[in-house]
């Protein structure tokens, strides 16, 4: 059995828990806009609203300062550990190029990313999140 399994498993599973995050990203507007609409009082809990935030604004830092994702380095790091190739730039640029054939430069996501990091950030002022009260 070869030795670069591990390496490889474990990329996989950083992959795994970014695209995870991803979704959660991108889900979890579309969550708190439909829940609010729909009445579903859950949404507007403050940790999950919270993390939501958080993990976007640390996204549009990341974009801003020129930062590849932590966990993109890892897994490219993993990678290269069990002699895979690895892909350069960051983790949505990569897929999306690869998916979409689109070859843009990196002010296109720096725009996307703050862009969609404001619409987070209006969703706390149309959908406030509830901070008293259980914040069940």
């Amino acid at each position: 059995m070869s030795e670069t399994i591990p390496y490889q498993a474990l990329a996989n599973l950083v992959l795994a828990l970014h695209v995870a995050l991803v979704a959660f990203v991108v889900l979890g507007l579309l969550v708190v806009v439909l829940g609010n609409l729909r009445g579903w009082h859950w949404v507007n809990n403050r940790w999950f609203r919270l993390a939501h935030l958080a993990t976007i604004l640390v996204v549009v830092a990341e974009a801003w300062l020129g930062i590849v994702c932590p966990l993109t380095t890892l897994e490219m790091w993993l990678r290269a550990q069990g002699g895979a190739t690895t892909y350069t730039g960051s983790f949505i640029q990569y897929w999306l190029q690869s998916v979409l054939y689109f070859n843009l430069p990196a002010w296109v996501f720096i725009l996307a990313y703050t862009l969609f990091g404001a619409l987070v950030l209006a969703s706390f002022w149309l959908f406030p999140p509830r901070f008293r009260g259980g914040g069940k």
